[in-house]
């Protein structure tokens, strides 16, 4: 939020973050090709994964999460009170 003189305003945060780095790999016009290093594009046809161009519009539906660490093991004996 910006405080400047009598109102305010209110700056748009995009999801998961402001700093999306541009890829044809998330774009919401580019398709993924069947050998997964590629991407079939309408405005420049077939591109690699990270290029990216002019008509850039992020689909947040094909971002892939990361994994989530793996919880280390517990053995029985942490939880006994003696």
């Amino acid at each position: 939020m910006i405080h400047g003189g009598e109102g305010a305003i209110q700056l748009k945060q995009k999801l998961f973050g402001n700093n999306i780095q541009p890829a044809c790999e998330v774009c919401l016009f580019g398709r993924r090709a069947v050998d997964g290093k590629t991407v079939l594009c309408p405005q420049r046809g077939v591109v690699p994964l990270y290029y990216s161009c002019r008509r850039f519009k992020y689909d947040p539906l094909k971002r892939m999460p990361r994994r989530n660490p793996s919880l280390p093991k517990h053995r029985a004996e942490e939880f006994t009170l003696d």
